[in-house]
C-alpha cells in the first residue's frame, strides 16, 4: 500500500519529479538505494533480497524511472505460479512493459521517462494502462487520483498547493506535508506514513525516496524512517 506523488511538468525541458512511500513488511530485507544488479551497471535501485527485483529502478542510460506499488488481484494463482513483481520495475528501465497477461499479483507499476509518466495497472484479470496528465497526482493501490483512497482525497489538493521548489531539495514542501499527515496516526485511513496492519497487511512505511526524471539525466536520493511506521526527521541522499 506505498504512496507516490508526481508532479508531470507542462514544460517539456522540466523534469517529472516524485516522492515515492515504500509499505512492506518490515521483517522482508531489502537492500538500500544502490547498484545491486551487476548484468546492469547503470541501474539504481532498492532492492528486494529474497527475490532479487526492486522496489524502485532508475536507469542513468535510458533516463527511466518505474516504482511498483501493489493492487488487489490475483490471489486465486498459487504461489508456485507467481512470478515476483520485482522484475516489473527493472523490465521498465530497460524498456519492456508488463504483457497483456503477467502471471502476477495485483500492481500498479509507475513507468517515468524524460517527459512523461504512465501507470500501468494489473488486477489479476485485466491490464489497463493510464498516461498522467501535466499537474500533480497521487498514486496508491487503485487508480491515479483516486478518489476513494482516503489519503489521496485527503492530501492531494495539500500537494498540489505546495508546488516544488528549484534546486536539489526541491521536495522539501512536500516532506513537510507528510510530517503534517503524521498527525493523523499510522492507523487513520488518511495517513500516508502508515501502518497496514489493522487492514490485515504486515506491511508499515519503511523509506522515502525522492526522485527527478529529465533531459539532463536521473537523481534519486533516499533516506528510512527512524522505525517502521514512525516519521523522523529524514536526511534524503
Amino acid at each position: 500500500m506505498c504512496t507516490v506523488i508526481i508532479d508531470v511538468p507542462t514544460d517539456p525541458g522540466t523534469p517529472v519529479r516524485l516522492l515515492a512511500i515504500r509499505d512492506e513488511d518490515p521483517t522482508r530485507p531489502w537492500n538500500p538505494l544502490g547498484h545491486w544488479w551487476p548484468q546492469h551497471p547503470s541501474i539504481l535501485g532498492v532492492q528486494d533480497i529474497r527475490a532479487g527485483g526492486a522496489w524502485l529502478a532508475a536507469d542513468a542510460d535510458t533516463h527511466r524511472l518505474a516504482v511498483l506499488l501493489n493492487r488487489a488481484g490475483g490471489d486465486d494463482l498459487p504461489d508456485s505460479a507467481v512470478v515476483s513483481r520485482g522484475t516489473l520495475p527493472l523490465d521498465a528501465v530497460l524498456g519492456t512493459s508488463p504483457g497483456k497477461h503477467p502471471a502476477m499479483r495485483g500492481f500498479n507499476l509507475l513507468e517515468v521517462d524524460a517527459t512523461s509518466a504512465r501507470v500501468i495497472s494489473w488486477d489479476g484479470v485485466h491490464r489497463s494502462e493510464t498516461e498522467i496528465e501535466p499537474g500533480i497526482h497521487m498514486i496508491a493501490h487503485d487508480d491515479v487520483d483516486d478518489p476513494a483512497t482516503a489519503r489521496i482525497s485527503h492530501w492531494l489538493e495539500h500537494f498540489r498547493l505546495a508546488e516544488p521548489e528549484s534546486g536539489d531539495e526541491w521536495y522539501r514542501p512536500w516532506l513537510e506535508i507528510l510530517e503534517r499527515s503524521t498527525a493523523l496516526g499510522p492507523v487513520d485511513e488518511r495517513a500516508i506514513i502508515r501502518d497496514n496492519r489493522p487492514l490485515g497487511y504486515p506491511t508499515l512505511s519503511l523509506l522515502v525516496c525522492a526522485a527527478s526524471v529529465g533531459p539532463d539525466g536521473v537523481a534519486v536520493s533516499y533516506a528510512e524512517l527512524p522505525a517502521p511506521g514512525e516519521w523522523g526527521t529524514l536526511d534524503l541522499h
